[in-house]
């Protein structure tokens, strides 16, 4: 499995070490490999979501992330900028991933099960800018939650929750950022820039994060697939909690479409 292994001493930047094998490392950002999927296999079904009876082609998915990305940069969220999503599996969750892979923001994934003292820890630790939440599950009154924490994080400038009119002015921004200028903020990222944070659970305390790049994420998820031997005929059902770390197996399983 491939992983960083620290800076090279000749160029100052990154090098890798893996285990033997004939197959070699993706060096591709997530955007660049989910563009090929969707030449690929535009036509194809990408995702559903059984709740909502919602459906997405890869091109109809690409399309959506695309819309979402120049939104978010319509908002002013920056390379290498915070963006938290707080919410329960729901198909926005898998739009605002790729988003901000495709712009070069970091999404902090943040554990719905989450009380107000560890939202606040992890939004003023990971400096959050820009928040994505549901509003509500079960017995949590996310919207509740937010205004407890808001005032002592003040890096956090928006928040936006699922389903709602503040979900709807953030999609609505598009418009003011063309897709020329996507491409040109897309063009500027290596995959060796980190795309996200995920904390641990914080049991025996606070919770830690763990930054990973396009090149972790992308080649973890490849290589697992492989291993399956899936390919673009099979389905993959994910019934465990996005925020968890196998998501983004199953998201890059997607992105690569396995031809």
């Amino acid at each position: 499995m491939p992983y960083g292994s620290g800076p090279s001493e000749e160029t100052g930047g990154p090098s890798y070490a893996h285990g033997t094998g004939d197959t070699a490392l993706l060096g591709d950002t997530i955007g660049r490999n989910l563009d090929r999927a969707i030449a690929a296999h535009g036509d194809r079904e990408a995702l559903v979501d059984v709740v909502s009876g919602r459906r997405w082609t890869y091109t109809e998915l690409g399309a959506d992330i695309d819309e979402l990305a120049r939104a978010l940069m319509a908002s002013g969220v920056e390379k290498g900028d915070r963006v938290g999503i707080w919410a329960v599996n729901c198909p926005e969750w898998v739009l605002l991933q790729y988003a901000t892979a495709r712009i070069g923001a970091v999404m902090v994934t943040i554990n719905p099960a989450y009380r107000a003292h560890e939202l606040e820890f992890v939004l003023k630790q990971a400096g959050i800018r820009l928040l994505v939440a549901s509003s509500a599950h079960r017995t949590s009154d996310y919207r509740a939650l937010v205004g407890q924490v808001r005032a002592n994080c003040p890096s956090l400038r928006a928040v936006h929750h699922i389903g709602d009119p503040s979900w709807t002015e953030l999609t609505a921004t598009a418009p003011a950022v063309t897709s020329e200028q996507l491409a040109a903020r897309e063009a500027e990222l290596s995959c060796d820039d980190p795309i996200n944070i995920q904390y641990t659970s914080g049991t025996t305390g606070f919770p830690k994060g763990a930054t990973l790049s396009h090149h972790n994420i992308l080649n973890n998820g490849y290589f697992v697939g492989e291993m399956i031997a899936y390919t673009e005929a099979d389905r993959v059902c994910l019934p465990v909690p996005f925020y968890h770390c196998f998501e983004w197996f199953v998201f890059e399983v997607l992105a690569d479409g396995f031809e």
